[in-house]
């Protein structure tokens, strides 16, 4: 098992005399509601046959993300998580969902 160091890299030796590390601490800014296209989905695969809908295309900070998913997990009434891009809940509730991001101004597909 590897440890990480300090920067995150795994890196434990170059031999390159010019090498850098480059640092992608960069924060993530998240676009507003108006300029998010999120696109609904209805997926089955690999989960056992459970149904869940799945919301993918926001583009912001993870932390943002999962406030999104968090509201869309209580107004529908359900579980689900958000992670890797994507808010996952529990059950069909596309059209719940579709109606609450369109009146919080996000655009849908």
């Amino acid at each position: 098992m590897s440890k990480k160091k300090e920067n995150g890299s795994l890196l434990v030796y170059s031999t390159n005399p010019d090498f850098k590390i480059e640092d992608d601490n960069t924060p993530v800014q998240t676009l507003p509601p108006q300029e998010q296209v999120l696109k609904i989905t209805l997926e089955t695969k690999h989960r056992a046959g459970k149904t869940v809908t799945l919301i993918t295309g926001f583009i912001g900070a993870e932390d943002d993300m999962a406030t999104l998913g968090k509201q869309l997990k209580n107004q529908c009434g359900t579980g689900g998580s958000a992670k890797d891009g994507e808010i996952i809940l529990q059950g069909d509730h596309r059209e719940k969902v579709r109606g609450w991001l369109q009146k919080n101004q996000y655009k849908t597909k």
